[in-house]
């Protein structure tokens, strides 16, 4: 009878690895089709570094690329990957001075360097990424779209491409 318990027992397992291998490889997490760069470093003088950014600029005569998001948020590591994407990596050479600031957690009240974005006429970030280009004198430029960039992970190459390529000459 131990015998026969033991057999069943064995054969129950072996029917569970089967189909449960069956599952698992049919049930893995999503593929997603996007890059992923973790940019966001914690600085101890974010706006030192934007102000780097933006001295520059003036000196290369572009704009700055200030992307505030945070490394636990998979579309601000999405936009970092594309930023440095064959198609968009020679356009935000070419075009911009690009500066990461990590904010931490801003929709649930744990946000960093959150002055930073006020300072450019941002009050609340709802969430991350954000997006902000910037003049070399520190005028934003996309006052409209800086805060729509929490759906990173699924805007398209070229959508970001043409997007950035717009801003890099919008007002000139």
């Amino acid at each position: 009878m131990i015998r026969n318990g033991l057999a069943i027992a064995a054969a129950l397992l072996l029917s569970l690895a089967i189909v449960g291998g069956d599952w698992f490889v049919n049930h893995r997490a999503p593929h997603h089709d996007y890059p992923e760069a973790e940019s966001y470093l914690v600085s101890d003088d974010a706006m030192g570094d934007v102000d780097a950014a933006l001295a520059r600029a003036g000196e290369n005569g572009r704009r700055v690329l200030l992307v505030m998001g945070a490394n636990w948020c998979h579309d601000s590591r999405a936009l970092a990957g594309w930023l440095e994407s064959e198609r968009i990596a020679p356009l935000v050479a070419e075009e911009y001075e690009l500066v990461f600031v990590n904010v931490g957690m801003p929709q649930r009240g744990d946000g960093h360097n959150l002055g930073i974005a006020r300072r450019f006429g941002v009050e609340d970030l709802p969430g991350t990424p954000n997006l902000l280009v910037l003049t070399p004198e520190g005028e934003l430029v996309n006052g409209d779209t800086a805060t729509t960039w929490r759906d990173a992970s699924t805007r398209g190459e070229e959508a970001i491409f043409d997007e950035l390529k717009q801003l890099a000459s919008k007002g000139n």
